[in-house]
């Protein structure tokens, strides 16, 4: 494997399918067998979900709630599908510990950096839930953060597209795909693949991103060998 340990980044959107709402079990099966396979072939995986497929903060500030309230709902909805997931992985016969970054130690263990390297370095599939535990920051910028706090050699987005394009490829039949993207044409040219605070953290720390379609079976895989599938991001060549 070309990576020896990476951060994988869901989104809930990707995890809800082709339904309007919640968890594909399809989907986490999927995800759950691309995953043990990299595990068994020894890299180390931690992953961050999102909680778009429940509850968006932004859509919910914009309906009228408080913005750091409406955060705090979407933080809770991540770590219900962190639990689904850890749930998906050990079906598959895949460890799995969930850490969160708001404390609720009925159901997962407190977010602690070294316990969670050492999770990883015994096999282990960490699963980061609860954001990085503070309003108006998104899990893309956890990704980057928790990257980066656990030395992963590369941050994975898995989405719903097999990449990033200079305009929306489902609005536009004319979207070109990037297959090599620079930290600053990303930054410069707004594309949506990250929020700039993730991307500025991960060229800050020289952490590549690659993005891939994650509906396409052993993509996971894929990505961790090194395979140029999706569109890589990182410092000029």
């Amino acid at each position: 494997m070309t990576y020896s340990r990476v951060l994988l980044k869901l989104s809930g959107e990707a995890l809800m399918g082709t339904q309007g709402y919640g968890i594909d079990p399809a989907i986490v099966n999927s995800v759950a067998s691309d995953v043990a396979k990299v595990v068994a072939g020894g890299t180390e995986l931690a992953i961050v979900v999102g909680g778009g497929n429940i509850f968006r903060g932004l859509k919910g500030s914009a309906a009228g709630m408080e913005r750091a309230t409406a955060d705090y709902v979407g933080m809770l909805a991540t770590v219900m599908n962190a639990i689904t997931l850890q749930d998906g992985l050990e079906r598959a016969g895949v460890p799995t510990r969930v850490q969160t970054a708001i404390a609720m130690q009925e159901v997962a263990e407190p977010y602690i950096r070294r316990k969670a390297m050492r999770h990883l370095e015994k096999g282990r599939v960490v699963v980061f839930g609860a954001g990085c535990g503070n309003p108006f920051f998104t899990t893309d910028t956890t990704a980057a953060l928790r990257a980066a706090e656990i030395n992963a050699d590369v941050v994975f987005k898995a989405t719903k597209v097999d990449g990033v394009y200079d305009k929306d490829p489902a609005k536009h039949a004319d979207a070109v795909k990037h297959a090599h993207l620079t930290y600053q044409d990303v930054l410069s040219g707004e594309l949506a693949v990250m929020d700039s605070t993730a991307i500025a953290l991960c060229k800050d720390n020289n952490i590549p991103i690659v993005v891939f379609n994650l509906f396409e079976p052993g993509n996971i895989g894929r990505a961790v060998a090194g395979e140029p599938i999706g569109s890589r991001i990182g410092n000029p060549a």
